[in-house]
């Protein structure tokens, strides 16, 4: 059994039947024997929409909150093929990047990851 990483970008969960497909190539890989870890990006054009709309309501917005902002996008994602996943039949889990144990330093707008620590990732596979 292989531990296979897959990562989709937003144009390939752009919408709900795209989200559809993606857990379909998920399980496909999960039913061949794999344990299966998954990111993804925003939906389609999600993190410039947020972009935009951060800037409408504030010309000058801090790096900290737009990257909360930002963060919306792939919670969203990730959430949305969890429960493909789920309609599927199969366990899933979305995580952020925090609950993943990913560190990073507070650099916002630019961190730099300090470090990973992987208990969390690999209790849920």
């Amino acid at each position: 059994m292989a531990l296979i990483v897959q990562k989709y970008g937003g144009s390939s969960v752009a919408d709900a039947e795209k989200i559809k497909n993606v857990a379909r190539r998920v399980a496909k890989a999960k039913d061949e024997g794999n344990q299966v870890v998954v990111v993804v990006s925003a939906m389609g054009r999600t993190t410039d929409n947020l972009i935009k709309l951060a800037y409408q309501v504030n010309e000058q917005p801090g790096d900290r909150v737009l990257d909360v902002l930002l963060s919306t996008g792939e919670i969203v994602s990730s959430t949305l093929l969890a429960l493909a996943l789920e309609s599927l039949g199969y366990k899933a889990v979305s995580l952020t990047g925090a609950q993943a144990g990913i560190q990073t330093d507070s650099s916002y707008s630019r961190a730099r990851i300090l470090r990973v620590d992987t208990k969390r990732v690999v209790s849920e596979l």
